[in-house]
């Protein structure tokens, strides 16, 4: 009975009902396991360094079968990553065997290493110690046609093809989770979000966590401590990627098992280059969505949840760093408009909301971020590498990137209610897969695309308006920009013919 998934269970429903000999589901469950049938049956969706790390989760939860994975690239050792061993060490503990990858170069990725992984993880639990129960696909339209029965789909792709790939999967009745962004251009996102809210599938952004933090900060404004809301700030010492300031030169062969055209995706033809896969497509305008999106994502949207932040940005404004080349003996300046500078700042304003009057909030990357207040001045202390401000009429609330270890500014001044209105960060429960559970249970949860506009609207804009070199209106009902028509193509993208999102 261990060796059914759930596809095939479906599919014998009438033989299973003429049988005696297979187990019944409930004698499954008494024994500690999770029968087929009430199982999450999931397709993943890109295999490179974070796919290949966000798997084991996967795999070690009882609740989930990995059916297929599918990537446009069949195997290589060629992947970036944030350490040599990372990815390998995350498999050989998942599978517990300490040999995996033993004498092999480089960092792996690949559908092959995906299959690989799966079926090696399954295959501890079968008596013969082999399992292969998980199809490859180069192609994901081709894993959406043919396998039937998935429950749903993990995208872990490049930023650019995150759309698409969502689309089409709600188009065949699969509920989606997704890494952060939603999309990568502005009006793709809206199409997303409102295809989740037509279906009414069960959809999930990996960057939403429950943040305690966030609550005690709340609970703080809501005391009146720092009286109205004026600013947010928020910054990162990202990117930890290589950025470009122009397009590779020179074209390089595409490599063996690669399938180009795929990774291009709704991006019009361009030649290869190593510079742009491989954990390097973030930085660009085209692929990704810059450091904002990388890591705004995960401190902004369970911040906007928290405090009732859901009407978009009217305006944005942006600054990036230059540089110069030097071209026969001449500094030259460098067009970049091809790519997120190496540090920026943004400013979004934002409308009155529901409970909050109107206000702006600040990104900074790049090593960027806002000089010390005179409230730590005082304490001879500066802003940390990576945190996030609160700014109100009558005081402030620093905390660190995520709101981590928030306190009231200036930290000697006695606040009336400070103390009493303390909230216990230890009550949360933060599973990282409650997305299963709620697929399972046909219920929303709470980082569904659905509750996902207005930071998908927010991030977008900002890097329109780095883009742009202006300040850029936006009338969000419209979802438009209103002051500049080059400006307001940039919500959308050239589609290569037959990817129109």
């Amino acid at each position: 009975m261990s060796t059914l998934n759930r596809r095939d269970f479906l599919a014998s429903a009438a033989t299973f009902a003429a049988s005696f000999t297979i187990v019944p589901s409930n004698v499954i469950a008494g024994l500690g396991k999770i029968p087929p049938s009430d199982q999450l049956t999931v397709a993943n969706i890109g295999c490179g360094t974070q796919g290949l790390r966000e798997m084991g989760s996967l795999l070690q939860n009882p609740k989930v079968r990995v059916v297929a994975v599918c990537d446009v690239n069949k195997f290589s050792t060629d992947y970036f990553d944030w350490s040599a061993h990372g990815i390998r060490n995350d498999i050989r503990n998942t599978l517990g065997d300490d040999s995996w990858w033993e004498g092999k170069p480089g960092i792996p990725g690949g559908r092959d290493i995906g299959q690989e992984y799966v079926e090696k993880f399954f295959a501890k639990n079968q008596p013969s110690g082999k399992y292969k129960g998980c199809a490859s696909y180069e192609d994901y339209r081709e894993l959406l046609t043919k396998e039937k029965g998935i429950d749903a789909v993990k995208i872990m792709t490049p930023d650019h093809t995150h759309a698409p790939i969502a689309l089409a999967a709600m188009n065949q009745k699969m509920h989606v989770v997704t890494h952060k962004p939603i999309a990568n251009r502005l009006l793709e996102g809206r199409k997303v979000i409102q295809k989740a809210k037509d279906t009414g599938l069960v959809t999930h952004l990996l960057a939403w966590s429950d943040r305690p933090e966030y609550r005690q900060i709340k609970t703080w404004m809501d005391a009146g401590l720092i009286g109205e809301l004026k600013e947010i700030h928020n910054w990162s010492y990202r990117p930890v990627w290589q950025q470009w300031t122009k397009r590779p030169s020179e074209s390089q062969p595409i490599p063996d098992g690669l399938n180009w055209e795929l990774w291009l995706g709704p991006v019009p033809d361009m030649p290869y280059h190593k510079n742009y896969t491989h954990n390097v497509f973030r930085g660009w305008y085209e692929f990704g969505g810059g450091s904002v999106a990388d890591m705004g994502h995960y401190s902004l949207f369970p911040l906007f949840e928290t405090l009732g932040i859901d009407r978009s940005p009217v305006s944005a404004r942006a600054f990036g760093t230059t540089t110069r080349e030097e071209i026969d003996q001449v500094y030259q300046w460098v067009k970049n408009d091809v790519a997120f500078p190496a540090s920026c700042t943004i400013k979004w304003n934002f409308p009155a909301q529901a409970s909050l009057p109107a206000f702006d909030l600040f990104w900074y990357d790049g090593g960027m971020k806002p000089f010390a207040c005179e409230e730590l001045e005082i304490n001879g202390k500066d802003t940390p590498e990576e945190g996030l401000m609160i700014v109100g009429t009558k005081g402030k609330i620093l905390g660190g990137f995520r709101g981590e270890n928030p306190v009231l500014l200036p930290e000697s001044k006695m606040m009336v209610g400070r103390d009493s209105e303390r909230i216990n960060s230890r009550e949360v429960d933060r599973k990282t897969d409650q997305w299963v559970d709620a697929m399972l249970e046909k219920r929303q949860t709470p980082g569904s695309f659905t509750r996902a506009q207005c930071i998908t609207d927010t991030i977008n804009l900002g890097a329109v308006a780095l883009r742009a070199g202006k300040k850029v209106e936006f009338d969000a009902n419209m979802a438009k920009i209103t002051n500049d028509e080059e400006a307001n193509q940039l919500l959308t993208r050239e589609y290569r013919s037959g990817w129109e999102v």
